[in-house]
């Protein structure tokens, strides 16, 4: 199966420093695809320049066509999107207001489909409509963000550290739509420092360090890696 998104050798500096060292990745159609690893190893880096947030070095193919030099918006209007660690919502907007910024490129009639289907995955989203975002719990944010994203109907979203902050409880139902949306043939790529629960929902798994990645296979095999168990699962293998 051809890649969705592929990333080939991409490299990404702040000045002089490297942040981000020959990386190559990709994800395929209905795929949950997870870079795990430390914080400051590299991989929200990663995501803002697969997003154009930041220039790169090296070759970023989307949907089969190079988009190493396309903006932001032309990169979204192809169906990439990224749901940033920090939501970056809009505070003194109403919940239906930052929804329908996120269809702002798209039809009337689609955004109108998008917005349905968003309030489908996220029922507690309809039920604060008229709320206003800055008011919302942590975990419902996440949820906004994460629908604001999908009103565009994206071929793949990127999630950088969904569960971050939130409650147990939270987190399971982050996750568990996470799962809704490859069933319903949106790919992901995945940032988390949970590596626990991004193992468990990904197909494939990258493991990112000091702006490298250092192993990567199936996620089963991954989370069965000693290394990666000791440093990222908080328990070791019995003798």
């Amino acid at each position: 199966m051809s890649a969705l998104l592929q990333v080939s050798d991409v490299s990404v500096s702040y000045g002089k420093v490297e942040a981000v060292r020959s990386v190559t990745l990709e994800v395929r159609a209905r795929e949950i695809v997870t870079v795990i690893g430390a914080n400051g190893a590299g991989k929200t880096t990663l995501l803002n320049a697969t997003m154009g947030i930041f220039p790169l070095k090296g070759g970023v193919t989307f949907d089969g066509v190079d988009i190493a030099s396309l903006d932001i918006e032309d990169r979204v209007a192809a169906g990439l999107s990224l749901v940033p660690e920090h939501r970056e919502l809009f505070a003194t907007m109403t919940v239906e207001d930052n929804l329908e910024l996120g269809a702002f490129r798209i039809a009337k009639a689609t955004a109108a489909r998008s917005q349905e289907r968003v309030y489908g995955l996220f029922p507690r989203l309809k039920e604060r409509r008229k709320q206003l975002a800055g008011t919302l719990s942590g975990g419902e944010q996440q949820m906004l963000a994460m629908g604001r994203a999908l009103m565009g109907a994206p071929k793949l979203l990127m999630l950088d550290e969904p569960s971050l902050g939130l409650a147990p409880i939270i987190v399971a139902d982050i996750f568990r739509i996470i799962g809704e949306l490859r069933e319903a043939g949106v790919s992901v790529l995945l940032v988390e420092q949970n590596a626990k629960a991004a193992l468990q929902i990904a197909d494939r798994a990258y493991v990112m360090e000091l702006g490298e990645f250092v192993l990567d296979g199936p996620a089963s095999d991954v989370a069965q890696n000693e290394q990666v168990v000791a440093s990222y699962l908080g328990f070791s293998h019995p003798a």
